[in-house]
């Protein structure tokens, strides 16, 4: 039987825009505070799991990144494996991590994520998110993102004001709308409760607060997406320490964090009425964790834009399908709620640097659970759920990654 990993430390960047800070200063004040969290110093790590997507087009570094962190930090000679998995990479580097401790290969490993999206040149950036699908095929996916729209809409948000993925999500939203009657006003709650949210994160990008009619009345991008339910592009880093059982006793780990599953999977052609990526590795994460998705106390997910919150509270069984907006209003996912959704802000507020906001969602969740949260503590939080999601293939998320921890 598999041991479970569990989770002795974690560190995090402010997420927001570094243009004086470089890809590696970002990762090893993560991984610095990761370490000084769980106690031990970094010649004892015995392997590493680094993440990064946009290094190789935004900053020109390629290959070897984890190598570079690690050695400008003066330490070598270990195992060091570079993960690069769209907006899940973070996420996949920690599951690898976690996975190879569980088989019981290593005692203590460090998985960190790190981006650098901001560049004077905006076209780098840009570039990164329209990597992120069959670029063999795009007339797939031009077909997919307006083939909803009359023509007189498409020129209304001209596409080269935005990244590719923000006609992804509101094609997504569109189509939700169309089958749950859910509105742009709904979309609305979900950036203004975010907002909230964000306010209390020191980490997070954005904190101003937003009302439902700031949302409403911003820049439109991609109908129906505002500007405020689009997650921004960023800059940061976040890092987990991950042990053994045994280490952890060794360790007097006081107030550890228990992995009960870690799964990384991707998409798959659907058939008819079939369930798609998000139902089926929730599913899965579920039962290998041996719970009901009634008992999570607290969630991040993945909230590229505010619609996609309501369409995952269904997909992850939060509610019931269709039940998405009557959930929100209800109060469940906010602050005090039953099951509060994206404490952190989410990825519309805390910020979206894609190489590191996986750990970034850990993060949050280790601390929820440890009850280290401060003014957006989550009473007596025992259970949390992450979910990870990158790419876009077809019509869902190419890669996916779904972790439930535990105190």
């Amino acid at each position: 039987m598999r041991q479970k990993a569990i989770i002795a430390g974690v560190g995090m960047t402010a997420f927001g825009k570094h243009l004086d800070r470089s890809l590696a200063s970002l990762g090893q004040e993560a991984i610095r505070q990761a370490l000084g969290d769980a106690g031990i110093t970094l010649d004892r790590i015995q392997a590493v799991w680094s993440g990064n997507a946009g290094g190789p087009v935004v900053t020109g570094q390629v290959c070897v990144a984890g190598q570079v962190v690690l050695r400008q930090m003066g330490f070598g000679g270990i195992p060091v494996i570079n993960v690069e998995n769209a907006c899940a990479t973070a996420s996949t580097a920690f599951q690898q991590a976690c996975s190879m401790v569980s088989l019981g290969v290593y005692d203590v490993v460090l998985a960190f994520g790190m981006e650098k999206l901001y560049h004077p040149d905006k076209e780098r950036p840009m570039a990164v998110y329209a990597g992120c699908v069959d670029t063999e095929r795009p007339e797939l996916l031009d077909q997919y993102l307006v083939g909803d729209l009359s023509a007189t809409q498409v020129e209304a948000a001209p596409r080269d004001r935005r990244s590719l993925f923000m006609d992804i999500y509101a094609r997504m939203a569109r189509d939700y709308m169309a089958a749950s009657g859910a509105t742009q006003r709904d979309f609305a709650l979900v950036s203004a409760k975010n907002s909230r949210h964000g306010n209390l994160n020191p980490n997070a990008q954005f904190r101003n607060v937003l009302s439902v009619e700031d949302v409403l009345a911003a820049k439109l991008i991609s109908p129906p997406l505002t500007l405020p339910m689009c997650s921004p592009i960023g800059d940061g880093a976040a890092a987990a320490v991950i042990v053994s059982p045994r280490l952890a006793a060794e360790l007097g780990i006081s107030d550890p964090v228990h992995v009960l599953s870690s799964i990384v999977s991707s998409g798959f052609e659907v058939a008819p009425g079939a369930p798609g990526v998000t139902v089926t590795v929730s599913r899965q994460a579920y039962e290998e964790a041996g719970i009901d998705p009634r008992d999570i106390d607290c969630v991040e997910l993945h909230d590229a834009t505010s619609p996609a919150e309501l369409i995952y509270y269904e997909a992850l069984g939060l509610c019931g399908i269709g039940e998405g907006p009557s959930f929100l209003a209800s109060g469940a996912t906010t602050l005090g709620g039953r099951v509060p959704v994206n404490p952190s802000g989410g990825l519309v507020r805390k910020g979206h640097p894609i190489g590191a906001t996986g750990l970034g969602q850990i993060h949050e969740l280790v601390q929820q659970l440890r009850g280290r949260c401060g003014a957006r503590q989550i009473d007596s939080a025992k259970l949390a759920f992450a979910e990870n999601g990158g790419g876009f293939i077809g019509t869902d998320a190419a890669a996916i990654a779904m972790t439930v921890l535990s105190r």
